[in-house]
């Protein structure tokens, strides 16, 4: 079964908690704290897998998630990271949230990509000694990892898509120029999903061509089978036109080629100005005076334009060695850039928080829409520690702290994150 479309759930792992242990050794006195540090939650990881060519296994299984770290010893020890969750998706997929359709991944190479990051360990009390507080009985808890309501959506990858009305021999030619074998017969919607055909012109020179079904009138708003994958041509570096020049189904061969541009139009602009070479298919079956006609209007358009018939591979020959050719002028397969996070609004009153007095001196806060933030923060940067000081000001916590009784030179806890007050 051909998906090419599918809605998953993914929850990455929670960080461990750090430990609140002391060190007991006979002989040794006041030894101390050596809580660990809790493990690192495990990621959800994606990566593209040559073998695949359908997204059918998530209609099965919808919720993924991986290991969360461990909470850290005694002894300084620390928890075990937790393990990655790798799911594996055909070439050619992109990851999109569900809620905004925002990209955040082509998975277009074999590289792996972290869609979900997994929380970071909560430090152990070890990291809260100092020489006023020698004798820290709190640690801090581990983050919790990101958790995303994703969609995978399969965009093929392919060099050349062929496009046409069912029944003017697409299968057929892409059986003759490849190795592909597409179900052949005399009737309409014979392929119900695309076929791909590596087509070897020389040794040192092959391209991809894509057999798009079931582009008709109406496809781009939901008619016949083209609405489910008009999507599939987006990638593709050319166009093939075929048109049955014969018009052995009763249709006008000039009004067929115009609806289709017209789908594509429709779907997106952007593929009406890809570039397109016009096949006009089963010339044994015309006559002149439809070939002369067609042919003029093509010539018209400024299209190249090529004559076959497919069913005895005539012609074929010369259209593939033109495509070849094309194709090296033509920049390659289209890929999709991850798209940024908006930025939020941090004066809404629904950023919620709380704020916990650890201790003499310590404050926690904790606010899980921080964590995002907090992950693209550099401390080391005087820019970044600015905008993350404006974001405390402006979602409230900076006041909240004061109601709380924050000091100068008070410690303030943020996850892993630790800076001292300074009025």
């Amino acid at each position: 079964m051909f998906v090419d479309l599918a809605n998953i759930s993914v929850k990455a792992g929670d960080g461990g908690n750090g430990a609140v242990t002391f060190h007991r050794e006979k002989y040794v006195a006041n030894g101390g704290p050596d809580g660990g540090d809790g493990g690192k939650g495990g990621n959800i990881v994606f990566v593209a897998d040559p073998n695949l060519s359908t997204l059918a296994d998530f209609r099965y299984k919808r919720k993924y998630a991986a290991q969360n770290g461990e909470n850290g010893g005694k002894k300084r020890c620390t928890g075990k990271s937790g393990a990655d969750t790798v799911i594996r998706v055909p070439l050619g997929t992109l990851v999109k949230e569900q809620q905004t359709g925002r990209i955040l991944a082509d998975l277009s190479d074999e590289q792996p990509v972290v869609i979900a990051k997994g929380g970071r360990g909560g430090w152990g009390n070890t990291h809260f000694s100092s020489a006023t507080r020698q004798i820290p009985r709190f640690s801090k808890a581990g983050t919790p990892g990101e958790q995303l309501d994703l969609q995978l959506e399969l965009k093929l990858l392919a060099d050349v898509g062929l496009l046409g009305y069912p029944n003017v021999g697409k299968s057929t030619l892409i059986s003759v120029v490849s190795e592909a074998k597409p179900k052949i017969a005399n009737y309409h919607f014979t392929t119900l999903t695309p076929v791909l055909g590596v087509v070897r012109v020389d040794e040192e020179c092959s391209f991809v061509m894509a057999d798009i079904p079931g582009v008709i009138e109406g496809a781009s708003s939901g008619v016949g089978l083209g609405h489910a994958f008009l999507r599939h041509v987006e990638r593709c570096r050319l166009l093939v036109h075929m048109v049955d020049v014969s018009a052995s189904e009763g249709r006008d061969p000039i009004a067929d080629f115009e609806t289709i541009n017209h789908e594509l139009e429709a779907f997106s602009a952007e593929l009406k100005k890809r570039p397109q070479i016009v096949v006009a298919n089963k010339i044994d079956m015309a006559s002149d005076e439809q070939l002369s006609a067609f042919r003029d209007y093509i010539q018209q358009q400024g299209l190249p334009y090529f004559e076959i018939a497919a069913a005895i591979a005539h012609g074929t020959t010369e259209l593939v060695q033109y495509i070849a050719a094309r194709l090296q002028e033509l920049p390659p397969v289209r890929t999709y850039e991850a798209q940024p996070a908006p930025e939020p609004d941090f004066s809404k009153d629904n950023r919620t928080f709380t704020i916990d007095k650890l201790d003499d001196g310590v404050f926690e806060v904790k606010a899980d829409w921080l964590l995002p933030i907090m992950n693209n923060t550099n401390p080391n940067d005087y820019e970044s520690l600015q905008y993350f000081q404006r974001v405390l000001i402006k979602s409230g916590i900076i006041d909240a702290l004061k109601r709380a009784g924050v000091k100068e030179g008070d410690t303030v806890t943020i996850y892993d994150f630790e800076f001292d007050y300074v009025d």
